[in-house]
């Protein structure tokens, strides 16, 4: 058995991947995968609820007013804008943390290995806005065309958890592909929120809302820690953008990218600040009245090795499960509630809109995301991943049509509650669920081109 615990690595095939990386990528697709089954089952409460007999009371309880006023602060939203626009900043936070992880510790930071997906993510926002357009406009609703990013989104949850379910059939670096893909899709989404769907902005508030995440990076440079100190301040941040037009839930996003990605203290600084506590021990364990000593060398003890963990790693650990397994399941719950009574379903299913949409996922994912690959290999400016081929590429673009959580909260952003909110949500069921399908038979029918077993040889 090895002795070196803190440099264990995994190694697969002739390459070998700092276990500090792996690690988090594997128990994200782990917890992201049982997190896409949970607002599964989320979305389909919202369904049932919103056409059974108790309908009504679906619409009344999410319009439920909430008001709180202390002194000159002033918050007046409805539930569901509440979970859309406060509660969803714990999902964007976590998204900004993955991001960050990705660019500065992942694929991201090299351009050679994140140009395929990159580009690849890029065609699969390209084409499907496009093709909504498209159907939209072509059948003669062109107020409708706002909705053209509601097709953009891949949902990391639900792409990861089908990729999960094939094992083995599908290759590493496929999975490694998808997951690259889907953080720079949010990367594209969180754009296209933040320059398409502002309706308005009132830049004194603005102005409130960077000095904060100003304040934040400041406050991270000269060494603040505590989350005391910055909780309040992402929460006042958070308000300030709320006001200022901007969708609040991207201050998620920008806190997350001030989230250092670095330990406080290395490896090194670990070793010989806990070797000096543990020889005063020893030392103060001898003296009189020692108790009270060694109780302080124990909280100092704690606070090293919590500093030897990088905050990003701490904080996504931490928060990670709340957002996948209640954040998210929430907002579906909330969201995802369609109202099909009197509704002549055939017609719904057959609306532009959802049409649109569907099409945009099933159709433009797939083409977008595989043509711009083969565009980046071709160009020499992408390289395919490990032990993978064209059909597990092209596989994987169309488990990339499943779009679900960000898709929902677009339209959200480009609808008001009514026809086209319903017939672009009836278009993501639609479209995710025959992406789904496409994709893993798809998958189901390749082999891969050497062993994709997950990465071996952890020496522990």
């Amino acid at each position: 058995m090895s002795q070196e615990p803190l440099h264990r690595t995994w190694v697969h095939s002739d390459r070998t991947i700092p276990s500090r990386f792996v690690r988090p990528i594997l128990r994200f697709t782990q917890i992201e995968a049982a997190g896409g089954i949970v607002m599964l089952v989320a979305a389909l409460v919202a369904i049932v609820w919103a056409n059974s007999a108790w309908g009504d009371s679906y619409a009344h309880f999410w319009e439920t007013e909430i008001n709180l006023e202390i002194g000159a602060f002033h918050f007046h939203e409805t539930l569901v804008h509440f979970v859309n626009d406060g509660l969803m900043v714990i999902f964007f936070f976590v998204v900004g943390l993955e991001i960050k992880r990705e660019l500065v510790l992942g694929d991201l930071r090299d351009p050679k290995a994140a140009a395929l997906p990159a580009l690849g993510a890029l065609g699969g926002m390209i084409v499907p806005a496009i093709l909504f357009v498209i159907i939209v406009s072509g059948a003669g609703h062109g107020d409708a065309v706002r909705g053209w990013g509601i097709p953009m989104a891949t949902d990391i949850a639900f792409s990861v958890g089908v990729l999960s379910l094939l094992g083995r059939r599908v290759p590493v670096g496929a999975k490694l592909f998808m997951l690259t893909l889907a953080i720079v899709d949010d990367i594209g989404a969180i754009l296209v929120i933040a320059i398409f769907y502002t309706d308005q902005l009132l830049f004194g508030w603005l102005g409130l809302a960077l000095a904060g995440l100003l304040v934040t990076w400041v406050a991270g440079k000269v060494g603040i820690r505590s989350l005391a100190f910055y909780v309040p301040l992402g929460v006042a941040t958070w308000y300030f953008l709320l006001e200022s037009g901007v969708h609040a839930t991207l201050a998620g996003v920008a806190l997350g990218f001030l989230t250092p990605a670095f330990a406080y203290y290395t490896d090194d600084d670990y070793q010989e600040r806990a070797g000096r506590l543990l020889r005063r021990q020893e030392f103060d364990a001898r003296a009189p009245r020692a108790a009270d000593r060694l109780d302080s060398d124990a909280l100092s003890m704690s606070a090293i090795a919590r500093e030897s963990v990088p905050p990003l790693n701490r904080i996504e650990h931490a928060l990670l499960p709340w957002s996948s397994f209640v954040v998210v399941p929430v907002f579906a719950l909330a969201n995802a509630g369609v109202d099909f009574r009197g509704v002549n379903l055939g017609a719904a299913l057959t609306h532009p809109v959802a049409l649109g949409v569907a099409v945009g996922l099933v159709v433009g994912k797939t083409i977008g995301i595989s043509l711009f690959a083969w565009l980046a290999i071709r160009l020499g400016i992408g390289k395919m991943p490990r032990h993978t081929g064209w059909p597990h590429l092209i596989g994987v673009a169309a488990v990339a049509g499943i779009g679900f959580t960000v898709a929902l909260f677009v339209t959200a952003l480009a609808f008001d509650p009514g026809e086209f909110a319903d017939r672009a949500k009836t278009g993501i069921f639609l479209g995710s669920i025959v992406a789904g399908i496409i994709g893993t038979a798809f998958l189901r029918t390749r082999k891969p081109l050497a062993d994709p077993s997950e990465p071996q040889g952890e020496t522990v």
